[in-house]
């Protein structure tokens, strides 16, 4: 019994940790250790509980709310000693095409929004999440999600121009 939980538990993380890394790096704009770091701590927060999380009707949603709380709370304790850096490692043979300039401005912006907005930000517009389904993630209430969203938006068009369309993926 305990082996086939745990077959489930490597089944599910080795389907998802690419969707949660991805959304991880949005998180944290574009810090990939960071990211990776996040990843794995909500994989291993996934697996002590697994046993509950694999009854849950969507596990994957449990896992990005898992990520988000974790990131939310990584950016409360962290410590004044860390420092952030502007440069990202380079990109490896097989990145996807596009124009990385554009990707780069967009992480740069998404770095200076706070924390909260960043987030509200990757699971509204990334994760394609409903007011609602936000706000349970971040424990806030609807109100405080649509003003994060009307800020924060309103912080990327400060940051980026009015046509934030052509930072979007066609």
């Amino acid at each position: 019994m305990r082996q086939a939980r745990a077959d489930e538990y490597a089944e599910f993380a080795a389907a998802r940790a690419g969707h949660l890394y991805r959304s991880a790096c949005l998180l944290t704009a574009g810090d990939t250790h960071l990211a990776e770091d996040l990843v794995q701590e909500t994989l291993g927060r996934l697996y002590v509980r697994w046993g509950r999380v694999s009854r849950v009707g969507n596990p994957a949603a449990y896992a990005q709310t898992v990520l988000t709380r974790t990131f939310l709370a990584h950016q409360r304790r962290r410590s004044s000693t860390e420092q952030t850096t502007d440069t990202l490692p380079e990109l490896p043979d097989g990145a996807p095409d596009g124009d990385p300039s554009l990707r780069l401005t967009l992480l740069e912006a998404l770095a200076r929004l706070a924390a909260k907005d960043r987030a509200v930000v990757v699971l509204r517009y990334w994760e394609d999440r409903s007011v609602e389904e936000t706000a349970d993630v971040m424990n806030a209430s609807s109100a405080a999600v649509r003003t994060r969203c009307v800020r924060a938006l309103g912080r990327l068009r400060e940051l980026l121009g009015e046509d934030l369309g052509e930072y979007a993926r066609p």
